[in-house]
């Protein structure tokens, strides 16, 4: 008789069997800094059988760098030895062990092996032939880990040791002041002035110690002329300001004579029908794929990011459901009506063929939590919950008569909205995060029909919501935002928010964006999709952004658009659906100058190998480069670099946004740009050049391409109206929304307003 032994679990070795492991140094260490480590493992009863192994692992969200073993003057030289001569076979992956400690130092014994008491030693940026060390992850951690994992019998089956050894990861020097505002209030509607000073890799920093000077560009009541930040505190906030007339307000900090920062614009409006706020919806913690706590991570969203909204959104199917129910406590306790709503949730994980990753809020706690699956969790008590396709989801939701709102959204998998949708909770779908851009997600709920708002988030994993930047990983982007237009902060008005489609996003930036749009006489605007559920119509004359409306069958209108930004206005992109149908620049042709930008762009596809490697080099011939400037950086180990004065060089990636230069020009006209990337190879007259793009493309399975253009040398354009006339024809859906370029590389998505 053959026995079945695919399901026998191996009865697990007592831990204190296991071993143990010591690290030194030990303490707090400097995010990003370079640092050298002892780690060594004592072999317990068992020891280490000939081809045993231990594991060190760390968290996927981690961008510590990666151990290397052959150069001992380079970054990250790791070298192992065994105590008693045995024989180690290493090697690291990124991808060694089980999510979310996948990032894995292997050591196996391949000749010989350790008995109780012998030793392995592992000395991680080995500094004693000249290697600098290695770089620590950087981002704050009050407990990274050296998670050590033995398998001393040889079955490959790894065990934790039972205490491992940790190090804090702590905030270096303040490097760049940040003055954060609200974008929109009336007279005399209270505000608060939000300051913090980031590290060199975006972490709040303790470090500062510092008397502000503050100083608006109008009279604010409530503002201090000074304020004092002190050493160990991460961030100030000066409450309960007010401004009793109109305009846009800027406030300026100095220590001194030095200029700190500038604030984001405030625009005080007294047509204002509502205020408005901003949000991070989502990204996740440690007890799943992320980093710190969850109670951590809203806290930081609060204090140190200076949301207005939160949500946690971790894998459902690393989700047990004591972490569910600590998160939904947590977010009972945190919600703070007119300062900090929170709102439960989780992320529907389901892989990509059978619908793709959505988001789920819930208006109340206590509600079930509907899994993809329980690939994670070995209890599967409650199996029978889970909802294995995106439209079992939407089903489960419909039958419990759920309060529930769902986004659609690209991150490891990407959702698949052509397969799955149910609009009456599919309110949204996220365009950017840190993962990239991904317009095409937008395109698709078009292509199909759909009337869906547009939102931004980070999908963050470093602990971060609200602020969460590239580090030294392979990140394309830094995290987004959303801007809710409601009209109190509270739970109620941003679920009716976000069924009304009633916001925007961005790729960061905090800028006030209004689209509205107005017709020669009545049309009718739905309380919500008459296509899906039953609603009532209003008539009205004036629309805005995620309203849908029946304006007949001539809906000629105008579209009257307002920016205002913390960087001057590149561009204006206003769209039906797909289609371009105008761009409004704040400049006209007899404004440019001698200031090239050059910009690449694009995703190799919309899987998690979505990576556009953009490394190249330009000549400038026949004219001289007198100043260039890097767009879109974010990842601090891509660099732009001039050599001499006809050269640039640079390391740079995509993962569907852009990124690219401005290059400043001795003469106006004179000479020829030779471009040279992975995908574009190309010579250009620099007489040619405009104010249009010049579009050189690469696209494959989705859209890759360089675009070169002319700016003024100087552009004041921080805010921007204009009306512009919209005239649709056509059978369908007609979509009008518009896509803001900032100078500093931020764009900002308007919700749609649906011609129906």
């Amino acid at each position: 008789m053959i026995h079945d032994t695919s399901r026998i679990m191996p009865e697990p070795i007592p831990p204190h069997l296991l071993g143990s492991a010591s690290l030194t140094p030990h303490g707090s260490f400097e995010a990003g800094s370079m640092q050298g480590f002892e780690l060594v493992y004592t072999a317990g009863f068992y020891g280490i059988d000939d081809s045993g192994t231990i594991r060190i692992v760390g968290r996927f969200a981690s961008d510590q760098s990666q151990p290397q073993l052959d150069d001992p003057t380079g970054w990250n030289y790791t070298t192992v030895e065994a105590s008693n001569g045995a024989v180690l076979r290493i090697r690291f992956d990124t991808k060694g062990n089980v999510r979310p400690w996948d990032r894995t130092l292997e050591i196996r014994v391949v000749r010989g092996y350790l008995s109780e008491g012998d030793t392995i030693t592992v000395r991680f940026g080995d500094r004693r032939e000249g290697s600098p060390g290695m770089r620590l992850q950087t981002f704050c951690e009050d407990t990274f880990e050296f998670r050590v994992l033995v398998d001393p019998i040889a079955t490959f089956v790894f065990q934790p040791l039972p205490e491992q050894p940790t190090i804090r990861i702590v905030p270096g020097p303040p490097h760049q002041w940040r003055l954060v505002l609200p974008t929109l209030r009336r007279p005399d509607e209270p505000f608060r002035l939000s300051i913090k000073a980031d590290d060199i890799w975006g972490n709040p920093s303790d470090q500062v110690d510092a008397t502000l000077s503050l100083a608006a560009n109008m009279p604010v009541r409530g503002l201090p002329e000074t304020v004092r930040f002190p050493a160990g505190q991460r961030s100030l906030v000066v409450d309960r300001l007010q401004c009793d007339r109109p305009g846009d307000l800027v406030i300026d900090a100095r220590d001194g004579a030095r200029h700190l920062a500038r604030s984001n614009p405030l625009r005080i409006d007294d047509t204002a029908e509502t205020p408005t706020f901003w949000g991070d919806l989502h990204g996740q913690s440690e007890e799943t794929i992320g980093t710190n706590s969850a109670q951590d991570y809203f806290l930081f969203g609060r204090d140190l990011a200076f949301l207005d909204a939160c949500a946690h959104q971790g894998n459902d199917f690393q989700m047990s459901g004591q972490f569910w129910n600590d998160l939904n406590r947590i977010t009972a306790e945190l919600n703070q009506p007119g300062r900090f709503v929170t709102v439960p949730g989780f992320e529907w994980s389901g892989n990509t063929a059978l619908g793709g990753d959505r988001n789920v809020f819930y208006f109340h706690e206590g509600r079930p939590i509907r899994r993809s699956s329980h690939a994670m969790l070995p209890d599967g008590s409650d199996i029978d919950t889970d909802t294995k396709t995106a439209g079992d989801l939407f089903e489960a939701l419909t039958k419990a008569n759920e309060e529930a709102i769902c986004f659609a959204h690209c991150g490891g998998r990407y959702a698949d909205i052509r397969l799955f949708h149910d609009g009456r909770f599919e309110r949204s779908v996220e365009v950017h995060s840190a993962w990239g851009t991904f317009e095409w997600l937008l395109h698709d709920a078009f292509e199909m029909g759909y009337r869906v708002g547009i939102v931004c988030n980070s999908d963050g994993h470093k602990g971060r919501p609200g602020a969460s930047y590239a580090g030294a990983a392979s990140f394309g982007a830094i995290g987004g935002l959303t801007c809710y237009i409601m009209p109190e902060l509270t739970r109620e008005a941003l679920f009716e928010c976000l069924r009304r489609r009633r916001h925007y996003g961005t790729t960061g930036s905090r800028l006030h964006l209004d689209v509205r749009m107005r017709f020669a006489g009545e049309v009718t605007v739905f309380n919500d999709d008459p296509d899906i559920m039953a609603t009532f119509g209003t008539p009205a004359s004036e629309v805005r952004m995620g309203d849908i409306v029946d304006a007949g069958p001539n809906p000629a209108a105008e579209l009257d658009v307002s920016v205002l930004a913390a960087a001057p206005v590149e561009r204006v992109d206003i769209f039906d659906g797909k289609r371009l149908l105008a761009t409004r620049r704040p400049y006209d042709a007899a404004a440019l100058g001698r200031r090239i930008r050059v910009i690449w762009e694009g995703a190799e596809y919309r899987g998690r190998a979505r990576q556009v490697i953009w490394d190249g080099d330009a000549l400038v011939e026949g004219n001289r480069i007198e100043s260039a400037s890097a767009i879109n950086f974010f990842n601090r180990d891509k660099t732009l670099d001039i050599e001499g004065d006809d050269r640039l060089r640079w390391r740079h990636l995509t993962t569907g946004n852009f990124g690219g230069f401005d290059l400043v020009l001795a003469g106006r006209d004179g000479g020829t740009l030779h471009l040279n990337t992975p995908l574009v190879k190309e010579s250009i007259e620099i007489a040619s050049i405009t104010m249009e793009d010049r579009v050189f493309d690469a696209s494959g399975v989705l859209p890759r391409r360089v675009r070169v253009f002319r700016l003024p040398d100087e552009n004041n354009a921080f805010s921007v109206r204009f009306t512009q006339a919209i005239e649709t024809g056509g059978e369908g859906d007609h979509p009008i929304h518009v896509r803001v370029t900032t100078e500093d590389g931020h764009q900002a998505w308007s919700s749609p307003i649906y011609l129906i």
